[in-house]
């Protein structure tokens, strides 16, 4: 409906923003509601793997997510961080042979179902309190710490958190990872193996760190993290001899 003078009448207008705001309503909610049906769906695949050939995701990085020597823990890194990693091995923008035939058997809204459910487990375990006073002979907690300015080496910590646990949704956790992991993947950055990460930071880093130095680095972080103890059996407190 429109007014003499040509434009709209504040009538129509009003009808078009209502209009307008009720489909964005009604395209918002359900991908609100559906995230516990996407997380349930992850699990799904991460313990039981698909009908397309996938494996189930657990039989690598553990019941929980919590990795072990050859293979990360996923449990509790960050959304956006998890689905660039996996989008990358489904394209080939990172280079894994096992890692990139499992990602293209899943379609994208497997690989954001799988996102979404290792994004919200809890971490297996909590990071020990970083370093306080690194020392240049203590090569790991210094890089990590305090980085080497003399060639422009940012310190870890700057990106990762003081105490390996990641920032936000895109720095990943570092601390509980095993060291022989993140020396590989050091060297994949040297080589153009996976993507630079968040603005463009990881091959610039990585080409300034030695072997020595990405090793030290490596066993510092894998030591930063102390496991959550299992909780005792039921009864069992009870059961303790009276001293």
């Amino acid at each position: 409906m429109y007014a003499p003078d040509g434009g709209r009448s504040r009538f129509a207008l009003r009808g078009s923003l209502s209009f307008v705001v009720g489909m964005w309503v009604s395209l918002a909610a359900p991908s609100a509601l559906a995230q516990p049906d996407r997380i349930a769906q992850g699990e799904k695949i991460a313990t039981g793997g698909t009908t397309q050939g996938a494996p189930a995701c657990a039989g690598c990085h553990g019941a929980k997510g919590e990795g072990n020597a050859d293979f990360p823990r996923l449990a509790g890194a960050g959304q956006a961080y998890l689905q660039a990693q996996l989008d990358a091995f489904a394209s080939g923008a990172r280079k894994n042979s096992i890692m990139q035939q499992f990602a293209q058997k899943l379609t994208p809204d497997e690989r954001a179902a799988v996102v979404a459910y290792y994004s919200q487990l809890p971490a297996p375990g909590t990071a020990k309190p970083a370093a306080q006073v690194a020392t240049p002979a203590e090569l790991g907690a210094w890089l990590a710490t305090r980085g080497r300015w003399t060639d422009q080496l940012p310190a870890c910590a700057q990106c990762h958190g003081a105490d390996g646990g990641g920032v936000g949704s895109q720095f990943p956790p570092l601390a509980g990872l095993s060291s022989n992991y993140i020396q590989e993947q050091l060297k994949a950055w040297k080589t153009d193996f996976r993507p630079p990460g968040p603005l463009g930071l990881m091959p610039a880093v990585a080409a300034k760190l030695s072997d020595a130095d990405a090793a030290a680095v490596a066993q510092y972080y894998a030591a930063l993290l102390t496991a959550i103890p299992a909780p005792a059996p039921q009864g069992a407190v009870n059961a303790a001899p009276k001293k």
